[in-house]
């Protein structure tokens, strides 16, 4: 029995992680789009598993997304960053993706995400 909570909070997270990934892998035809959160930025991943390359990646701490935008953690955000990495995946010809929310539930910021990277013409 764990008497930390933040020890406890982290091999939870870290189960829910190694469940979903179990399930899920990116390819060469369909990356993996994966979605980190820190309490100030959000940051997207697109990985090819079976070569452990990392295809294109986009984040709100990027200039170019802060020249734009004046906040960088909300829904608002996060439609615009995932606009941009559409428009990064699309340059590459990477249409098809699987979508890896990671620990966080699909709602709110998320959600939002994964809706603009669908506008932007992504396959999920």
């Amino acid at each position: 029995m764990f008497k930390n909570k933040v020890v406890k909070g982290k091999i939870s997270k870290e189960r829910i992680r190694k469940r979903i990934r179990g399930k899920i892998s990116g390819t060469s035809d369909r990356p993996r789009v994966y979605v980190f959160k820190s309490n100030k930025y959000i940051y997207l991943q697109a990985f090819d598993d079976e070569t452990g390359q990392v295809v294109a990646a986009a984040s709100t701490f990027e200039k170019e997304f802060r020249d734009k935008n004046k906040n960088t953690r909300n829904i608002d955000a996060s439609k615009s960053l995932g606009e941009i990495m559409a428009k990064r995946l699309k340059q590459k010809k990477k249409t098809d993706i699987i979508f890896d929310r990671g620990i966080y539930p699909y709602h709110g910021c998320v959600k939002a995400l994964a809706e603009s990277m669908r506008k932007g013409g992504l396959n999920f």
